[in-house]
């Protein structure tokens, strides 16, 4: 029988962020299966508000893998990375002839799921670029088109003469 190492997956989450889910979730798929040093790289550069909330968050969750798994921070990637939507806080403003309009204070719950990466894919590297480029790129299939040729020439139409 032979034993078959999962991969132990650590997460942190943030309830409650007074941010809308929409905007987060644009920051969360830029960090999406990234490894932790390149998505903090990803973060630092982001200028989004919610690249500091989520960022807090990727922290928390490495700290709890050093913690409590003893994982180092260059071997953890993140599987998963997710925000919902939280509760909705209703506010209204005063409009003109005596009417309301009404003002959603959205909230959201921002999920880190870090997972480690097996040991064999840190020791091995991807091959090199150079022999792939080796080898035989194959034919296209059909001929490229011809050029069109036109044989009579269009000559430019003549301005009529002004009367002076």
């Amino acid at each position: 029988m032979s034993t078959v190492e999962t991969p132990r997956e650590v997460r942190a989450q943030a309830k409650y962020v007074r941010m809308s889910p929409r905007k987060a979730r644009l920051v969360a798929e830029h960090i999406r299966g990234r490894s932790v040093p390149e998505a903090r790289a990803v973060l630092a550069f982001t200028t989004r508000e919610a690249a500091g909330e989520i960022e807090k968050v990727l922290q928390s969750a490495v700290s709890n893998a050093e913690a409590n798994h003893g994982i180092a921070e260059d071997r953890l990637y993140i599987s998963a990375a997710f925000v919902d939507g939280g509760p909705v806080m209703k506010r209204w403003r005063a409009r003109a002839r005596g009417r309301v309009a009404r003002i959603r204070k959205r909230t959201c719950h921002i999920t880190v799921g870090l997972t480690e990466r097996p040991e064999a894919a840190v020791a091995t590297a991807p091959p090199p670029a150079a022999e792939t480029a080796t080898e035989e790129t194959p034919k296209p299939k059909r001929k490229p088109a011809a050029k069109k040729t036109t044989s009579a020439k269009k000559t430019p139409a003549k301005k009529k003469a002004s009367a002076k």
